[in-house]
């Protein structure tokens, strides 16, 4: 198994394998919220992922579909992929990373509408429950835009 490292350690140049013990817990603490309709570990149209639908009653109409996606890896690197579905076609997607890549620094952000690359690199917290609140945080401040 691949050894866990620092957050800010961009000398391995890999990310090893998925780590379904930590998914299994993102799963769970989502499970909880009530942000999220329907939260699904490892679906087969995404193996490696925990994906969990929002509840679209906190949407306007235009929006038919919105989820996050999170891979989470044996190194402690991840990718967290949010999308909004619009019934025009449209969607609005970011994504949070930390992972070794040759487009920003290990740990970055691919800003909205289109998740661009590259993205800013930023700084992230090493504990998973940080991390995902800080993004949960982020979203429902998109959330209440919509209704401001």
């Amino acid at each position: 198994m691949p050894k866990r490292r620092p957050a800010d350690d961009d000398t391995v140049p890999e990310v090893g394998g998925i780590d379904t013990d930590i998914l299994e817990q993102i799963g769970q603490h989502l499970e909880r919220s009530n942000r999220f309709a329907e939260t699904v570990f490892q679906p087969e149209y995404a193996p490696s992922s925990v994906v969990a639908e929002y509840d679209m009653g906190y949407f306007p109409t235009a929006i038919e579909r919105a989820y996050l996606q999170v891979r989470w890896y044996e190194t402690d690197d991840f990718d967290i992929h949010y999308s909004e579905q619009y019934d025009t076609g449209d969607h609005w997607e970011c994504q949070w990373d930390r992972h070794p890549n040759d487009h920003n620094t290990r740990s970055h952000f691919h800003p909205p509408p289109d998740a661009a690359t590259p993205g800013d690199d930023v700084e992230y917290e090493e504990d998973w429950r940080d991390i995902l609140s800080a993004v949960l945080g982020d979203l429902d401040d998109r959330i209440e835009a919509f209704w401001e």
